[in-house]
């Protein structure tokens, strides 16, 4: 294919102007410390503070043993007949309160679903969750209630934070699909008013396990 001169030109400049790196304008600028102000009190009551804030409902456990007794107080007050739950570790020592609930098919139908996470991130008080997850992709959205159990080890600081452990924890292998869930699902689309539950859950439960 013949290359006409004008467009031999054209692509020698571009050569020549990969062949030079270009000066950063404000090199000073580029750093990889963070822009927010440190924090001023433990992550995981900043992660709960703003958790809240987003109208996500947070309770803390002392230990599993705790998590079993919230969690089952939690199912049976709310009356929820059917917890959708894949991840056997997370409720292990809360299945004997679960027992004749629990379920692991036909998620449409079920009540509430239950999954862990990757990490949570204090600053945004946000749940980050991954397709590497035994729960899968839709788990966390398609219920009409979402409950999360996470452990205070997995309380990050900021986005970058995660996002970094992330990647140091699967290397090359990354999932999928990575989301970060801030609360309830809301939008204001519709005629400028908040609605809660519009494109997933519209109820959020944080399960903190000291660990």
């Amino acid at each position: 294919m013949n290359i006409s001169p004008s467009k031999e030109t054209i692509l020698k400049k571009i050569r020549e102007a990969l062949s030079h790196s270009t000066p950063l304008p404000f090199p000073q600028s580029e750093g990889t410390g963070t822009v927010f102000q440190p924090l001023r009190q433990e992550p995981e009551i900043e992660f709960a503070e703003q958790f809240t804030k987003l109208q996500g409902k947070f309770i803390y456990c002392i230990n599993r043993q705790e998590l079993a007794f919230q969690l089952g107080s939690l199912v049976r007050k709310q009356d929820w007949q059917k917890v959708y739950c894949v991840e056997d570790k997370l409720i292990e020592s809360a299945a004997p309160q679960l027992e004749g609930r629990l379920v692991k098919t036909d998620l449409s139908q079920c009540d509430v679903a239950i999954t862990g996470c990757e990490y949570l991130v204090a600053r945004t008080g946000s749940v980050v969750m991954s397709t590497a997850q035994a729960s899968g992709r839709g788990t966390s959205v398609y219920a009409p209630i979402h409950i999360c159990i996470a452990f205070t080890s997995q309380v990050v600081y900021d986005l970058k934070d995660a996002l970094l452990a992330i990647k140091e924890k699967y290397g090359n292998e990354l999932p999928s699909f990575i989301t970060f869930a801030s609360g309830p699902s809301r939008t204001a689309d519709i005629e400028k008013t908040l609605v809660v539950g519009v494109h997933g859950p519209k109820e959020v439960y944080l399960f903190l396990v000291e660990a």
